[in-house]
């Protein structure tokens, strides 16, 4: 049996193990990606995942300076106390108006693989049309750095973005801090943190199929054991190179798994997403409540057939063009505040 601390699921052997369908457009993309991605990753598989794959393959430059679109720069900014410095990119639009809106971008890969451009088309989409200026972090990886290493990288960029943002061109009170998988579990990390220390000041956090919970218990872990993207075994082995033999037990911050906060409260507006069939679909949906019984907003979306990933992985299925509008449509919103 595991703790029982809130956002918890205890298992429960009479639920049926049933998984829902995916989408028919997505399996077939699915039945590709599999032949890429292998479905089962352990620890000893970590440093061949780190390897480029046509699944997801390396972003370029002038990929991320769309024709024209963003400058881009490197700039290295000091990291948490005692630890080195962090590495920002820094994706501005040509000619944007100062002061822009600013979004924070923390990249997945399961707290084990990637880098501070994976993911960033997408982001780079929304922003050319919002005129937002993009901050990518890049953050230690575990289980080279295990917590609270990445999230205090993650934390220490968004107070070097913030205290800069005059210099940046960014207003301050307009920073969405933003992250997919292990990226959105760490961007729901570094906005607790955020409150907990008293900044700083974010307007929204966008969290998009968020990794959030070590213990792995959920009937959605369950269903999707051996299916999809990032099954229940590939997610006990982000968790465990990040925690160690920590995981699942009682004593784990809730700035290592969100879920494991005790309240909720206090948090800007939240968008959360996720498919209905993949690993963190139940987490996700449990972090949306309890915000909203901590009285907090949130908005949610679960995809009917989604797998883990499906809008960045294929992007040209109708359910992923679903939810990249969605996605465009909440920052449109809480960016005009």
């Amino acid at each position: 049996m595991t703790t029982s601390l809130p956002g918890s699921a205890p298992e429960d052997s009479a639920i049926p193990a049933v998984p829902p369908p995916f989408d028919l457009e997505l399996a077939a993309a699915l039945t590709v990606i599999s032949e890429q991605i292998p479905r089962e990753f352990t620890l000893d598989m970590i440093s061949a995942m780190r390897q480029p794959n046509a699944a997801i393959p390396p972003v370029t430059d002038e990929e991320l300076r769309k024709g024209g679109a963003f400058g881009i720069t490197e700039r290295q900014v000091p990291g948490p106390a005692g630890s080195p410095g962090i590495s920002l990119l820094i994706c501005r639009p040509a000619g944007v108006v100062a002061p822009a809106a600013g979004i924070y971008h923390i990249h997945g890969g399961g707290m084990i693989i990637g880098d501070n451009r994976l993911g960033l088309p997408q982001v780079l989409d929304w922003a050319e049309e919002l005129r937002a200026v993009v901050v990518s972090v890049e953050y230690r990886l575990a289980p080279e750095t295990p917590h609270p290493g990445p999230v205090e990288d993650c934390y220490a960029g968004l107070a070097w973005t913030a205290a800069h943002a005059g210099e940046l061109g960014i207003d301050p009170d307009r920073i969405v801090v933003a992250g997919g998988s292990a990226g959105g579990g760490l961007a729901a990390a570094v906005a607790l943190l955020a409150r907990d220390r008293g900044g700083p000041a974010l307007a929204a956090q966008m969290l998009m199929c968020p990794m959030l919970d070590d213990r792995n218990d959920t009937p959605s872990s369950r269903q999707m054991a051996g299916l999809g993207v990032w099954d229940r075994a590939a997610n006990e082995t982000g968790w465990t190179a990040l925690l160690g033999a920590a995981r699942g037990g009682p004593d784990v911050s809730p700035y290592a798994a969100p879920a494991r906060a005790a309240d909720l409260s206090g948090l800007p507006p939240t968008f959360i997403d996720v498919g209905s069939a993949e690993t963190f679909r139940d987490e996700a949906v449990t972090y949306a409540s309890r915000i909203w019984q901590a009285g907090g907003i949130a908005e949610l979306h679960v995809w009917p057939g989604g797998f883990h990933g499906f809008s960045m992985m294929a992007p040209q299925a109708v359910l992923s063009q679903a939810s990249e509008a969605a996605q465009r449509s909440w920052l449109r919103r809480v960016l005009a505040r």
